[in-house]
C-alpha cells in the first residue's frame, strides 16, 4: 500500500474519471479539528459558521465535489449508521443537504440492516472500480491520510461491499433517522 497524504488523497479523488464511491462506517468523529466548532454550533441549532468564516478546507472541498460532478463523474457515499444517532451523526445529518446540492449522492443505512458479509469495518474510497484508498486516522482522531491499493482481490471485494450497502441504503433525501425528530 501506498501511503497518501491529505492534498494526494484529495487528488486521488480529483482525478476520478466515472465514479468516487466512499463508505463511511463510524458514528463518531468528532476529533476532526475543522468540524469541532461547525458541530457545536449546529447542534445549538445555529448556522455551522459565523458569516464569512467558512474555513478554506471546507470551500476546498466543495470546489472538489463540483469540479467532478460537473465532468459527469458519479459522486456517491454511503454513511453505515448506529441509531438514534450520535451528536456527530446528527451534525452530519444537518449539513447533508449541501453535499446533495453540489451533486454528491448520499445514502443512509442503518448498522442493524447490514448483513455482515457485505461488509467492512474501515473507511474507504473507491474510485473507478480500480483502486482504493483507506481513510487513515491520527491517534488524535483527526484524518491525516490514506493507504492507497489496486490489489484486485480488495478492489473487487470494495466493489462487492459498495453495491450490497447502496442497494440497502436510504437516500438522503427521504431518510429520517429514527429516535431523533430532527
Amino acid at each position: 500500500m501506498l501511503y497518501l497524504t491529505i492534498d494526494e488523497t484529495n487528488t486521488l479523488i480529483r482525478e476520478a474519471r466515472t465514479d468516487a464511491f466512499h463508505l463511511e462506517v463510524s458514528d463518531d468523529h468528532s476529533a476532526v479539528a475543522d468540524e469541532t466548532e461547525p458541530m457545536r454550533r449546529v447542534l445549538a441549532g445555529l448556522p455551522p459558521f459565523e458569516a464569512g468564516a467558512y474555513p478554506d478546507s471546507w470551500r476546498e472541498w466543495d470546489e472538489l465535489v463540483s469540479e467532478l460532478t460537473n465532468r459527469g463523474v458519479t459522486m456517491r457515499r454511503v454513511r453505515v449508521v448506529s441509531e438514534p444517532l450520535t451528536d456527530y451523526l446528527r451534525f452530519l445529518h444537518g449539513l447533508t443537504d449541501r453535499n446533495a446540492r453540489l451533486g454528491e449522492d448520499i445514502r443512509w443505512l442503518p448498522r442493524h440492516l447490514v448483513d455482515q458479509a457485505d461488509y467492512t469495518t474501515d473507511e474507504w474510497w473507491l474510485i473507478d472500480n480500480a483502486e482504493v484508498a483507506f481513510t487513515i486516522f491520527g491517534t488524535d482522531g483527526d484524518f491525516v491520510g490514506a493507504a492507497l491499493t489496486e490489489d484486485p482481490t480488495i478492489v473487487d471485494r470494495c466493489v462487492r461491499v459498495r453495491d450490497a450497502l447502496w442497494s440497502k441504503a436510504t437516500p438522503h433525501a427521504v431518510y429520517s433517522p429514527s429516535g431523533w425528530s430532527g
